[in-house]
């Protein structure tokens, strides 16, 4: 009633069909609103959220929604977006120390493949404190869901088919609210980084 009382057509305009123009994938984190932090109104993001923004292609919820985002909202971008601070990548991090490992949950399948696809970024040493190297855990990992999305069959065949389609990788800052490009592709060849 709140938003009716300051807007009286609020309810009109969200009722007309929807066409947004880009598809956000993000964290199921309650910090990390895709409409807030993008000042984006309703009808304007197609929004997918999962446990550190993952993407795999054995998820049929998240294809369905790529495919339904390019196919039928035909959608011209997608942002794949992951924040500093996430707690599906500490928790992969520290997998083989915690209880969580010892399960055979979906929880705990979707932490070893995290911390599968971070197998390099978690090698790596020279980070000065521990905020600064879960930091690069967190680019890492939104580099390789984003090499994962850009290899999804509905993205290929969306460039196959010439559609226009930029796909982009971001991380957000909770503490600063910004929101900073890792990465972006346009074709099937050309990404920028």
């Amino acid at each position: 009633m709140k938003q009716q009382q300051s807007d009286p057509d609020y309810f009109i305009q969200t009722a007309r069909p929807q066409q947004p123009h880009s598809l956000w994938i993000g964290c199921s984190d309650s910090r990390v609103p895709a409409e807030v932090l993008t000042g984006s109104h309703p009808g304007e993001l197609f929004v997918h959220r999962n446990i550190a923004n993952m993407v795999m292609e054995e998820d049929d919820n998240l294809m369905s929604v790529l495919q339904y985002a390019l196919e039928y909202l035909k959608v011209s971008g997608i942002v794949l977006c992951g924040h500093y601070g996430c707690g599906g990548v500490q928790a992969a991090s520290m997998l083989p120390d915690m209880p969580l490992a010892q399960e055979e949950s979906a929880l705990a399948r979707r932490m070893r493949t995290l911390r599968r696809s971070l197998g390099e970024a978690l090698a790596e040493q020279g980070h000065p404190d521990e905020s600064a190297r879960q930091n690069a855990l967190v680019e890492a990992h939104v580099r390789r869901q984003f090499v994962h999305l850009t290899e999804c069959w509905p993205v290929r065949l969306a460039w196959q088919q010439q559609k226009p389609l930029e796909v982009y990788g971001c991380v957000y800052d909770l503490h600063s609210g910004h929101l900073k490009k890792l990465v972006e592709q346009r074709s099937m060849e050309a990404r920028d980084e």
